[in-house]
């Protein structure tokens, strides 16, 4: 073989792998990592009257979905934890979209859309889920929660 094809082969096998490994980690449930710190400190202005003024602040566990307007992956997401909070209690489901204001996503550390944070009742981080949560997991992780 000549070098071109070497040069293919190696680059497809790099765009598996990479394929492979994103796949992997689309939806999954990650631990946080900010501690015992509330995120409600974290929040801008506009972001924090925006869970303030959403309903059922008396839920044990809010799914703050960020996204973008153009975000298919997004409206997704918004269905499945629509329906998941239509079946679970003690959780609400508040959707902000980042489009107008991107510089929320910066102290929040939201790197990509759609990106679910997962906050106790005192604004701490419990997980984060990137990309479309995977329903069976996202039951799982909150089921110590909400007991």
């Amino acid at each position: 073989m000549n070098a071109g094809t070497w040069a293919l082969l190696i680059a497809v096998a790099v765009a598996a792998v990479f394929g492979l490994v994103w796949r992997a980690r689309e939806g999954k449930v990650r631990k946080a990592t900010g501690g015992e710190e509330s995120m409600f400190d974290k929040l801008p202005e506009g972001l924090r009257q925006q869970l303030a003024d959403a309903p059922d602040t008396d839920a044990k566990v809010t799914l703050l979905q960020l996204s973008t307007t153009f975000c298919a992956p997004c409206r997704h997401t918004r269905i499945l934890l629509s329906d998941f909070v239509g079946r679970t209690e003690g959780v609400r489901h508040v959707e902000v979209d980042l489009t107008d204001h991107p510089e929320w996503s910066t102290p929040l550390g939201v790197h990509r859309t759609p990106t679910t944070l997962v906050l106790d009742d005192a604004g701490r981080e419990l997980f984060r889920v990137g990309g479309v949560p995977r329903r069976d997991e996202l039951a799982t992780a909150l089921q110590p929660h909400l007991a």
